[in-house]
């Protein structure tokens, strides 16, 4: 029998906006508050996305198999070099094709990122916001717009040439509101910091779906160049793709360059990350013990409100085991609750690690200028949602990371 003549006709409900950000912080022990939460079954088809929906009981099959699939036949050792040598050059070409017409504008970052909005008021006295991997000015041009701050400074950076242009060829960049901008080609691995702009003097970064595109080896000197652009108590405010993401579940053979690193068709890269790589990252030391207890919670996001940045997650697959659970239904609020309240820090420090878990270049990797900790951790948290195709009636389980990191 088809899936769709399994599932019941969708119900007509008005759409409920978010009023607070989804993440779970890894620190606290229950949702944030203003989430979407399925009370009722019934409902599922009423809105585009749910918060802190569990997976279905097969994940962990799903997984398996997916990963079974992908290491049968990975990228030859011989081709991997093409796509680690000029990675800028697969982002200049995915801008050509698609200029500035692929992402949707990321309106949902003063929810996720509340600083971003202060830095923009009119009392906020002089800022300076430094957006990497800017992209077509995505982030940074709604910022702009709601600016009310006339001494906040913005900075966008890319190592993509073309992306740069689209941003200075931008009407808003042109003629800012108020407020100034200025946009350059930077690599954030490289040795140098941006044209112009001088050590310890950026209040916060902006790195949104930025470390995931470089390859691990580029780790360490990144977050050494982010640590050196920042001043004393500099904020950086980082989101990234999760590991087992249904985007990372849905790669075939001959994408896989290593363990959770992936080439997409437009060859660009990708990385799958755990909360303890993001805290070895920037602290030197995994994440607090409450992110290792079993997750099982999932958050969610709007399909209209953010834009993935992923090539390969334009088109929704017909329904396959990765976004569908065949026999399963969607846990209502009590099922969550009962989650939540397994999230003890004796239970996370019993719980054993995955293998795999950490990338090994994280064992031995440190900033290559200074020593950890470089920052203290002020957010860091796992977004899982349950995306809902209501038109197809395909459910689809989305895992996001996002972290908060303050300069010591």
């Amino acid at each position: 029998m088809p899936v769709s003549d399994q599932l019941p006709a969708p119900l007509t409900k008005s759409r409920v906006p978010k009023t607070a950000s989804s993440v779970h912080d890894v620190s606290s022990e229950k949702p944030p508050f203003g989430s979407r939460f399925l009370t009722h079954e019934a409902d599922v088809w009423s809105q585009n996305a749910w918060d802190h929906v569990p997976p279905p009981t097969d994940q962990d099959e799903v997984i398996s198999a997916a990963l079974s699939r992908q290491k049968s036949a990975p990228v030859p050792d011989e081709e991997k070099q093409k796509y680690n040598e000029k990675p800028a050059r697969h982002w200049d070409n995915f801008y050509k094709a698609n200029a500035n017409n692929f992402f949707r504008n990321r309106k949902w970052l003063h929810l996720e990122f509340p600083e971003l909005k202060q830095a923009a008021e009119a009392d906020a006295g002089p800022m300076v916001v430094a957006e990497i991997g800017c992209g077509a000015g995505n982030a940074v041009f709604p910022l702009l717009a709601a600016n009310k701050n006339p001494q906040l400074s913005l900075k966008a950076y890319d190592y993509s040439s073309h992306a740069v242009k689209l941003v200075q060829n931008n009407p808003q960049y042109l003629t800012p509101p108020l407020g100034t901008i200025e946009a350059a080609v930077w690599d954030l691995t490289s040795s140098e910091l941006p044209p112009g702009l001088e050590p310890g003097s950026v209040d916060i970064v902006t790195l949104v779906f930025v470390m995931s595109a470089l390859h691990p080896q580029e780790w360490a000197n990144a977050v050494s160049n982010i640590h050196k652009l920042l001043k004393p108590g500099g904020l950086v405010l980082m989101r990234d793709y999760g590991r087992y993401d249904l985007t990372q579940l849905r790669f075939k053979g001959g994408r896989l360059l290593d363990d959770n690193f992936y080439i997409r068709g437009d060859k660009t890269r990708v990385y799958f990350f755990e909360l303890d790589e993001l805290a070895l990252l920037f602290t030197g030391s995994p994440a607090p013990a409450a992110s290792k207890a079993d997750n099982t919670v999932h958050i969610d996001e709007e399909a209209e409100e953010h834009s993935d940045p992923d090539p390969t997650a334009r088109s929704i697959p017909e329904a396959s085991s990765a976004a569908v659970s065949p026999n399963g239904s969607t846990p209502t609020l009590s099922e969550v609750e009962r989650s939540f309240s397994s999230l003890s820090v004796e239970a996370s420090e019993k719980a054993p690690q995955k293998a795999g878990a950490v990338h090994p270049i994280l064992a031995q990797a440190s900033p290559s200028d200074g020593h950890h900790p470089l920052f203290s951790i002020e957010q860091l948290g796992v977004d899982r949602r349950l995306i809902v195709n209501r038109k197809r009636q395909l459910k689809m389980y989305r895992v996001w990371m996002q972290g908060k990191f303050r300069k010591l």
